[in-house]
């Protein structure tokens, strides 16, 4: 004979966390650092550039004395 228990239907703490989720945030985490130490090694990425030639011609002119 079975019984009926609500404690035995119930899920337990104890159960592991899908392993996909860890892999997951651990490929999360490596990328993000690779990214950071590639972009700490290249600071003429954040240099600002002028986006249109009217643009450049402006900084050309204020960086060039005439």
């Amino acid at each position: 004979m079975q019984t009926n228990d609500d404690r035995s239907n119930t899920a337990h703490d104890d159960q592991p966390l899908n392993p996909l989720w860890g892999r997951l945030a651990l490929l999360m985490f490596g990328l993000t650092v690779l990214a950071f130490l590639t972009a700490i090694d290249r600071p003429e990425w954040f240099r600002l550039k002028p986006a249109t030639g009217t643009a450049a011609a402006m900084v050309y002119a204020s960086d060039h004395r005439s």
